[in-house]
């Protein structure tokens, strides 16, 4: 398949198409968490969107590299873990496990490279003396060095602002008197801060300007270059990134001579009631909190299923849509696998070798149009149905193909392994020609059906409050019923 993808550039602010620095390769860099406490669901947007980018441009045939950092110390998590009374670095890996959880249950293919901050500590002390040497930066004597913005005539171009016009380039959380204080320009941001005696001991490391640690912003811009080179194709993170941390990073790269990103991609938030998502705002609802009541699969549908650039409001409404859907796709390749049991032998190699219909194809390639895309999903199904009903079993394992090749490339094929480990909480396809095996299945087959039975006796009966009543009684086990011209089919 050509690769013809149209990426809308947040430097540029227009619809681009994405030639790579390198034919036949894609190099991504997303910024990762900031491991200072439990991944939410505002958190884990980005990665999801990223990971259908991913998913599609392998799928196009491009070799794609995904850099996704782990900032695993900052003013936040030294803040934290003196409150909690734990070591910053425990503090960190205990988040960043958890992190990686998240990423797990919710199917997201795993990144190329996950580069931590503290391991390239080196690799950010290199750069910040080539910064000073090239005249961009300077140290003030006390252990703090700092970026020059106004050497740098392009700084502001990417969030397209005037220099005069801005406070500080510092983000708020990143602000204290110490490091203010050595500046020659307010504007001016760290790129090394010194050591403070309120701080753990093992926080700092030597450097020529004395023992402290990297600013927030420049890691990106030390690892990027590391792991994809110094220009790249695409910079993605959430849209309260832009300014001051993209904003930041690009100066940093630009300074030191590097082309750096070709494409910025921003998602945008996920609210409630009109409000980011965050700890800080105390509204965020915690990956693990939901995935310990609800269905992974559930929240992958509600964040992969709305395009990236569109605010997400987050509601009980939201949940339950996405179930709905997530339901539908899986009831589908049920019912499908029951009329053409091939349809489930199909790995993911094989899929990727399925023609995709040209609506999904042209809604991807347009800045990943997921309604457009989704769709064509919703139009093949219904050709599938009319296939079916015309007892076409070819035209119905083509359709049944396509309808996983494109849910594949959405992280959401119900038959995908991800989604079979009863472990993670997520749905087995089962009942009515389950393809889930095991003793445990037949029994729960056995059980549901001796229920089933129950309430079509009571449905001939019209006994239409007894019929509802044995259906919510399922329903609350995780037992979804869908009553067809066949009778009455179930899957978890």
């Amino acid at each position: 398949m050509t690769f013809d993808l149209h990426l809308y550039n947040t430097a540029s602010k227009t619809v681009e198409r994405v030639e790579p620095v390198t034919p036949g390769k894609l190099a991504l860099y997303l910024c990762g968490p900031t491991v200072s406490g439990p991944a939410h669901i505002g958190h884990v947007r980005a990665a999801v969107a990223f990971d259908v980018l991913v998913r599609w441009a392998r799928r196009c045939g491009l070799e794609t590299r995904l850099v996704r950092n782990i900032t695993d110390i900052d003013d936040k998590i030294l803040r934290r873990s003196a409150e909690a009374g734990v070591p910053w670095w425990a503090f960190a890996a205990q988040w960043e496990r958890d992190f990686e959880a998240a990423w797990r249950q919710l199917g997201l293919v795993p990144a190329t490279f996950e580069p931590r901050a503290t391991a390239h500590i080196i690799d950010q002390i290199e750069l910040i003396e080539r910064l000073i040497e090239r005249g961009h930066a300077y140290p003030d004597g006390n252990g703090n060095v700092y970026f020059d913005v106004r050497s740098l005539p392009d700084y502001g171009s990417l969030t397209h602002q005037n220099l005069d016009d801005l406070g500080t380039t510092e983000d708020e959380s990143q602000i204290d008197a110490a490091t203010e204080a050595g500046k020659r320009d307010l504007r001016d941001f760290a790129l090394w801060k010194a050591w403070k005696e309120t701080e753990p001991q093992d926080a700092a490391w030597t450097s020529p300007w004395g023992r402290g640690r990297p600013g927030w912003h420049l890691e990106c811009s030390a690892m990027s270059r590391r792991y994809l080179g110094e220009a790249f194709d695409i910079h993605g993170g959430g849209i309260d990134l832009r300014f001051p941390h993209h904003e930041n990073e690009q100066a940093q790269s630009h300074a030191a001579g590097w082309d750096f990103v070709k494409i910025w991609m921003h998602n945008a938030w996920v609210t409630t009631k009109g409000e980011k998502m965050s700890k800080s705002m105390g509204n965020g609802m915690l990956v693990h909190d939901f995935l310990a009541r609800g269905q992974a699969a559930a929240l992958r549908v509600a964040l992969g299923t709305v395009h990236y650039r569109s605010t997400i409001e987050w509601s009980d409404e939201t949940l339950e849509k996405a179930q709905g859907l997530w339901d539908k796709f899986s009831s589908f390749v049920a019912r499908t696998v029951e009329a053409c049991p091939q349809v489930a032998e199909a790995d993911s190699d094989a899929l990727a070798q399925v023609e995709l219909p040209a609506g999904f194809v042209a809604g991807l390639n347009d800045d990943l149009n997921l309604s457009r895309a989704l769709a064509a999903v919703h139009a093949t199904m219904k050709e599938a149905r009319q296939a079916q009903k015309d007892q076409d079993l070819v035209a119905l394992e083509a359709c049944g193909l396509q309808v996983r090749a494109m849910l594949d490339i959405l992280g959401l094929d119900p038959l995908s392994p991800v989604w079979q480990r009863c472990d993670s909480g997520s749905t087995e396809v089962a009942g009515a020609g389950s393809t889930g095996g095991g003793d445990a299945m037949s029994a729960l087959d056995v059980l549901v059906s001796a229920v089933l039975t129950e309430r079509a006796q009571a449905r001939a009966d019209k006994d239409w409050a007894r019929a509802d009543a044995l259906r919510d009684r399922l329903a609350e086990a995780g037992v979804v019923v869908e009553d067809g011209k066949d009778g009455a089919s179930w899957h978890l």
